[in-house]
């Protein structure tokens, strides 16, 4: 009798006690894990100097005229370069400016039977040029897109030939000053690396031909069409927070 009598008292007071331990457990908190806040896409700035290489293709339009007067006719020199730039950018917002020196060895050479003196070709190459310019872009983050505009200068050798024993007549050289506008786009691939594609037109002025031992002088009129791809190592700007 006692045995059951204990038994009922302890199934009373289990009884009592389970309603306010369910209520201890429904008042802890139910820990959720907080979603993870969306990563924002680094943003890039353009600002610092930089120094690259670069190398495409060229071609160079040349019309010669004797004594400024009787045409000789044209040609296109074409051929691959190489070279380097340095330069320095700042950014303010979306846009971006700047400027840059560019020097490039270059192999574009070409020649024509000259209209003027059939027994003669007459021949032009370009070894090198330089570029001084400045840009202005607009960025869309690790997108570049500018324009550029600024001083050029070629150094060319010009050839005279004989059309029936491929002889050279005679030679003579000049430096020649002009102009350039270009545009460019540019990809950054790293916060230091970057690469693109440019685009140059060079227009230079007129320039007077005379030949060692030769009577008379031809003038010579000069376009350059450049496609080079770029690679540019950025140092930063010291500016730069």
């Amino acid at each position: 009798m006692k045995k059951i009598l204990i038994l009922t008292a302890s199934i009373g007071a289990l009884g009592a006690a389970a309603p306010s331990f369910g209520t201890d457990l429904a008042g802890q908190p139910v820990k959720v894990k907080a979603p993870l806040l969306p990563v924002a896409a680094p943003i890039i700035d353009w600002s610092g100097y930089y120094i690259g290489v670069n190398g495409g293709w060229g071609t160079s339009h040349n019309c010669w005229d004797f004594n400024g007067v009787t045409p000789e006719g044209c040609h296109n020199s074409t051929g691959g370069t190489i070279g380097g730039q340095i330069g320095y950018r700042w950014q303010i917002f979306n846009m971006v400016y700047g400027i840059e020196g560019q020097g490039n060895w270059a192999d574009f050479s070409g020649s024509n039977v000259s209209t003027a003196f059939p027994a003669n070709t007459v021949g032009t190459t370009t070894d090198a040029f330089g570029l001084l310019t400045g840009h202005i872009g607009y960025a869309f983050n690790a997108v570049l897109l500018y324009g550029k505009g600024g001083a050029a200068v070629t150094s060319n050798n010009y050839l005279l030939n004989s059309v029936a024993s491929g002889t050279e007549l005679a030679n003579s050289n000049d430096v020649r000053w002009g102009g350039v506008l270009g545009a460019g786009a540019e990809v950054s691939l790293t916060p230091t690396w970057s690469a693109g594609v440019e685009y140059n037109h060079l227009f230079m002025q007129r320039s007077n031909i005379s030949f060692p031992g030769l009577l008379g002088t031809d003038r010579a009129h000069q376009d350059i069409d450049l496609i080079t791809a770029r690679l540019n190592y950025k140092f930063g700007s010291p500016f730069a927070k």
